[in-house]
């Protein structure tokens, strides 16, 4: 491996990894700090200055950000596997923080995508040829 394909794979890692936790943070809050039920729809713009939902609203804004820097230079095909480990960290956090009941065939879907990331994750994350739009440019991940 060269060493501009380490950098480009560290990058694209550590990138990924702040769009994974600021995706599963950000909804993780919103969803502790909303109530049971809003309703108006005055009550949902009244529900984004409780602390918790204003944390949310922040970290998911962050997550479009990371997530719109490591698009820049890493594949689709790559980058949506790769973060959709999120979806099982976000059961997990559900299940031990928000007391939510996981089912048998939540299991199975969850262990079938932690198969999925771990054969994408192993490949590259830039397949095109040449430079890609915008490549050079340092993003907000690196």
């Amino acid at each position: 491996m060269t060493s501009e394909a380490a950098r480009l794979r560290a990058k694209t890692w550590i990138c990924a990894t702040v769009v994974i936790l600021t995706n599963v943070l950000g909804n993780f809050f919103m969803k502790r700090g909303l109530p049971a039920s809003l309703e108006s729809p005055l009550a949902y713009v009244a529900a984004l200055f409780r602390p918790q939902v204003s944390l949310g609203v922040a970290l998911l804004i962050l997550w479009m950000l990371s997530r719109m820097a490591l698009l820049s230079w890493a594949d689709l095909s790559y980058v949506v596997p790769l973060t959709s480990i999120g979806y099982v960290l976000v059961a997990l956090m559900g299940r031990l923080f928000l007391e939510e009941r996981i089912t048998a065939r939540n299991w199975t879907g969850i262990v079938l995508i932690v198969a999925g990331v771990s054969l994408v994750g192993r490949g590259t994350p830039q397949t095109a040829r040449g430079k890609p739009a915008g490549a050079g440019e340092r993003g907000a991940c690196g």
